[in-house]
């Protein structure tokens, strides 16, 4: 059985990084500059760009716009507390069901 928390240190938090990391991109971010605001190494960046790491889960609706504002905040230097804005959006995630259920603590 795998735990809710191992679904999201697995699928989720990739998918999120890779999210953000191509949000950044399409903004001009350089993979450099993207390394530094998510504090990850630019060889991580690469990967989630061209979808070695966190191609899993593909983001619609609010959760797309929740990434899309904290990569803008990013840029722009609006982020005190990225892990703070990272489980508000995973929390997003789970309430909104996009995971199809298999990351309900429930079941």
């Amino acid at each position: 059985m795998k735990l809710p928390c191992q679904l999201i240190v697995w699928n989720v938090l990739p998918a999120i990084r890779a999210a953000i990391a191509e949000e950044l991109n399409t903004m001009g971010v350089s993979q450099l500059e993207a390394a530094r605001l998510l504090d990850m190494t630019p060889s991580a960046i690469s990967q989630y760009r061209t979808g070695k790491r966190g191609y899993r889960i593909v983001f619609e609706g609010e959760v797309k716009e929740s990434l899309n504002r904290l990569a803008q905040d990013l840029q722009a230097g609006r982020v005190d507390d990225l892990a703070s804005r990272i489980c508000e959006i995973c929390t997003q995630i789970r309430e909104e069901n996009q995971l199809g259920g298999s990351c309900d603590a429930e079941t």
